[in-house]
């Protein structure tokens, strides 16, 4: 019989996540009726042989792999696991298209590009074929020319991996009542926050965020500890200090012993999110389908969602596990997107959907109920917004919610960001996500404008109509001689690539723009 592992959730990415203007996220297809997620999760349960085997798991060989390339007899290979995806082809939000270039090959790249937040052992457990043969392992990868924008993008080149000198480095120091741990991080670290810390049942797990690489601490702490944490970053020198009370006076004669992964220092796309148990504590309705959900962070637990990135939910649902990406909101408008790193709350702006299964379970949750949220992920930085004057932003529906630390973001800088520009689209006048907070915000602050475009207007709107297209955003744009601009842009796949080309025909580069795909 065959040993199969339980491996650990995909590394980490996201649907939601920020990608160069040029790269595209899932590409969704419009399903045949019962073949929505949860018809899937029925489906895959009803006892059915899924692999056609019979239940008999095997090993694969890269030769018996690479048979099963087609439509009808389709398998494909994601860390090591061969699963037989010929059922699922009708149930793919990204279509037949997108699972067939995995056909017969290993697709773990493939699917890292776009899936690494999707469970896939949790969504096609029935249809596990067993484990790829020893000598296959690191076989037959998939070779793919360069796509058009919409579908899958190739890998990007790896980085190589970080010089020893400029590895983040640690330290500890203790009193008779405190203990501290004290890391260097070699370098100057951004004020929008990139650590989180975790304490639970004595093990510290700390992880400092620095761009696109991720510095682990991981200990079982050598004696009981009160539960809470406290840190103090020192941003231009790259040092975070985290406290912790003990329980008991005295010396300790280490600091702990260490647990998986401690002391290493990865890229962040190939550490594996780590998930806390939050409290819903309110739901607070913004209109007709969205609410804003206040949960409660563990009492352990410090993190703090830079601007522009986001976390992942993940629950339970008829015993399938089902995770899904929304972007944090601050409480409002008016409140400061540079919160305390002690923030102990989290507001997520959804838009529950009639026939959503994720958002459904979201709604149907009651004050003090449970919720498993990620760390943050994405790859925005404000960094590029450094000499910007010019800062436009163009959301549709709930690709409003980047923006809006981004609006706060940009007018807490008046030396540089002399004009942020908001185009919201929506369908309908109701379905416009805080109007009246922007409306406030417009009238208070000459920086920021809003503008709204409805594309089923009533008749008494008297606002702008219709879809974004060239002259909308001739009109809409404006780029002063000497200014430097750079455009935000979220929303539906299908709008956000529309608009991206749109840009660029304005004269926008690719150093001038940046996508949230979602």
């Amino acid at each position: 019989m065959l040993n199969i592992p339980t491996q650990s959730f995909p590394a980490p990415s996201s649907q939601q996540r920020v990608a160069p203007s040029g790269q595209s996220g899932r590409n969704k297809v419009a399903l045949k009726p019962g073949h929505s997620l949860m018809d899937w999760i029925r489906f895959s349960k009803s006892g059915k042989d899924l692999t056609g085997l019979r239940g008999r798991l095997i090993e694969v060989t890269q030769e018996e792999l690479q048979k099963h390339n087609t439509r009808d007899d389709c398998w494909t290979c994601i860390r090591g696991m061969v699963y037989n995806v010929t059922p699922y082809m009708d149930y793919h939000p990204g279509g037949e298209e997108e699972l067939m270039k995995a056909a017969g090959i290993d697709g773990t790249d493939l699917f890292d590009q776009v899936h690494r937040w999707v469970n896939y052992e949790s969504m096609l457990k029935e249809c596990l074929v067993g484990r790829m043969a020893t000598k296959a392992t690191t076989a037959i990868k998939a070779i793919i020319p360069p796509p058009p924008l919409t579908g899958l993008t190739p890998p990007i080149p790896a980085a190589p991996p970080p010089d020893k000198d400029l590895r983040p480095r640690y330290d500890w120091f203790q009193t008779d009542v405190t203990v501290h741990l004290v890391v260097y991080a070699k370098r100057k670290i951004p004020s929008s926050g990139c650590t989180v810390v975790d304490l639970e049942a004595g093990v510290l797990r700390l992880e400092v965020l620095l761009g696109k690489m991720s510095y682990m601490i991981h200990l079982c702490l050598a004696d009981e500890v009160e539960g809470n944490v406290s840190v103090h970053t020192a941003f231009s020198v790259g040092k975070i200090q985290v406290s912790i009370r003990k329980q008991a006076k005295g010396k300790w004669t280490s600091l702990g012993q260490p647990q998986e992964f401690h002391n290493t220092f990865l890229r962040k796309k190939d550490r594996a999110p780590y998930y806390r148990d939050c409290v819903l504590l309110s739901k607070t309705e913004v209109n007709h389908n969205t609410y804003v959900f206040r949960l409660q962070l563990p009492r352990g637990t410090v993190m703090h969602v830079p601007v522009g990135q986001h976390v992942y939910l993940k629950a339970l649902i008829q015993d399938t596990e089902v995770v899904r990406p929304y972007t944090p909101v601050d409480q409002n408008l008016a409140a400061a997107s540079h919160l305390s790193s002690q923030e102990s709350h989290l507001y997520l702006m959804i838009k529950v959907y009639p026939d959503g299964v994720f958002t459904q379970h979201l709604n149907s949750l009651h004050t003090g109920d449970h919720i498993s949220v990620s760390g943050p992920e994405g790859t925005f930085a404000v960094r590029p917004l450094r000499d910007v004057t010019y800062l436009y932003l163009l959301a549709a529906g709930t690709g409003f919610t980047p923006m809006a630390r981004l609006i706060q973001l940009a007018l807490q800088d008046p030396d540089t960001i002399r004009k942020t520009r908001l185009l919201f689209f929506n369908r309908r006048e109701e379905d416009i996500l805080w109007r009246c907070e922007l409306d406030e915000l417009a009238a208070k602050n000459e920086r920021f404008q809003v503008e709204y475009v409805l594309s089923e207007p009533s008749e008494g709107w008297t606002g702008r109509k219709g879809r974004v297209d060239e002259a909308m955003l001739q009109d809409f744009l404006n780029r002063p001689e000497g200014s430097k601009c750079y455009a935000c842009v979220c929303g539906p796949t299908a709008f956000t690539e529309l608009t991206i080309r749109l840009l660029k025909l304005q004269g926008f580069g690719e150093g001038e723009l940046h996508a949230f795909q979602g």
